[in-house]
């Protein structure tokens, strides 16, 4: 066992993420790729070219002919049409030349030199044309659009010191857009490069986030775009549903081809489609298939859900060998038993999902009757007042209506008798008449 007392350690230099040392380096920067030869002796001797990377996507390779010590992370000036641009340093090594291969830079025209390290005097011209490229792209949509092109300028990004600005745009159709780099030219004071660019590289570029809730695969890591088909989605067995099927750049998502050789592989497993299973009780039809599982669902009605049985791909099979024979199973099963479907275990399928419900009527009632009994207590003094107040008023007696003259007045009733009060003891032997005398 080794002894970590004596053991030397040194500090990564522009790790994030507790990722290792300058292997990795900063992983802020899109398209990042890994080094895994970097602790290789030699390996920085082995070639003279790095990558550098721009804003974005957009990547570029170098000669370091001065020899400069550069590492991943490093901000460097390079050499650009005019004047020089400034870049961040993501690889060097040996794996510098495949990735020149893999972009296809024949020639030898295409990759400049590496002039120095990043001065600050450097990084203040380049922030301030960072600054600019916002308010560019907002000015030259206007601009596009009362030219009447049909285009669409997704991003603008300018040169290191200024003197340029490449313009990415969309169009579905051929644009004549030399009048609009007059345009732009006299507006901005810079020299125009126009780059059209794909809807996939336009998410690549202003990147997001996918439904899987990771950043976008085009924005991250993908170097390379390979056309995806509903055919990937068939084979997955995927509803052609085009709002599920599509991405932020309103095509299908890159990451249906994923899986798709899997799904291939496992599908020469199962069973065709079109082969009907017989039994001795009745005819079974294909009606799904879980292709990763190799299970195969049978039903009694074609196309429709009627005495569903689930068997594995080997069972179909056994049963499909059986059947050119002549032979035919009891059931789909091996053992003749139905085969019990499996089940997710349900953790709240005795739960009662009001419980919460429950404890939040109980708090509210406590903190109703708090505060009652709180605003009561003071109130007291204040109805005693009142009830004393009350008490020491003086019922005013009720006025007489006096008859009004020209009025009839009314007569009592001769036959009227008075209410009875059963309370009130009665004379014995007393007649009472109609006008309440004894």
């Amino acid at each position: 066992m080794k002894d970590f007392k004596d053991m030397q350690f040194k500090l990564s230099r522009d790790t994030d993420r507790g990722l290792s040392h300058w292997a990795c380096g900063r992983q802020d920067r899109q398209l990042n790729t890994y080094d895994w030869l970097y602790d290789v002796p030699g390996n920085e001797e082995d070639t003279d070219l790095v990558e550098v990377q721009f804003k974005n996507t957009r990547k570029g390779y170098y000669h370091n002919v001065n020899r400069l010590e550069l590492h991943k992370g490093d901000i460097v000036a390079v050499e650009a049409s005019p004047g020089h641009d400034i870049g961040v340093v993501t690889l060097t090594g040996r794996l510098v030349k495949l990735q020149v291969k893999k972009a296809n830079l024949k020639s030898a025209d295409d990759i400049k030199r590496v002039y120095r390290i990043a001065k600050p005097v450097d990084m203040d011209k380049y922030y301030e044309a960072k600054s600019r490229e916002h308010d560019t792209m907002i000015q030259s949509r206007q601009i596009a659009k009362r030219l009447g092109l049909q285009m669409k300028i997704g991003d603008v990004e300018y040169q290191g010191d200024g003197n340029k600005a490449i313009f990415y745009y969309i169009a579905d159709e051929r644009v004549d857009f030399r009048q609009l780099i007059k345009v732009l030219a006299d507006t901005f004071h810079v020299r125009i490069e126009m780059k059209q660019i794909g809807a996939r590289q336009e998410a690549g570029r202003i990147g997001g986030t996918g439904p899987c809730g990771r950043e976008l695969c085009c924005a991250t890591w993908m170097k390379n775009f390979v056309s995806v088909g509903t055919n990937a989605a068939r084979i997955q067995d995927i509803s052609l549903n085009p709002q599920k099927l599509a991405g932020m750049c309103a095509k299908l998502k890159c990451c249906l081809n994923y899986e798709a050789d899997s799904y291939v592989e496992a599908g020469r497993k199962m069973p065709s489609r079109d082969v009907v299973l017989q039994t001795l009780d009745s005819d079974y039809y294909v009606f799904k298939t879980d292709i990763l599982a190799g299970l195969v669902t049978y039903s009694t009605e074609r196309g429709v859900a009627a005495n569903l049985e689930t068997i594995t791909a080997e069972r179909a099979r056994e049963i499909m060998e059986m059947n050119r024979h002549g032979e035919k199973p009891e059931s789909l099963t091996a053992d003749g038993k139905p085969r019990a479907s499996a089940q997710n275990p349900d953790l709240l399928a005795d739960a009662d999902v009001s419980r919460f419900d429950k404890a939040k009527k109980k708090k509210k009632n406590r903190n109703k009757a708090g505060k009652n009994n709180a605003a009561a207590q003071p109130a007291q003094p204040a109805a005693k007042k009142d009830n004393a107040e009350r008490q020491n008023r003086q019922p005013h007696a009720p006025k007489e209506r006096q008859p009004q003259p020209g009025a009839p007045q009314r007569q009592p009733k001769a036959n009227a008798e008075p209410k009875r009060d059963n309370n009130k003891p009665q004379p014995d032997g007393g007649d009472n008449d109609g006008n309440g005398k004894q």
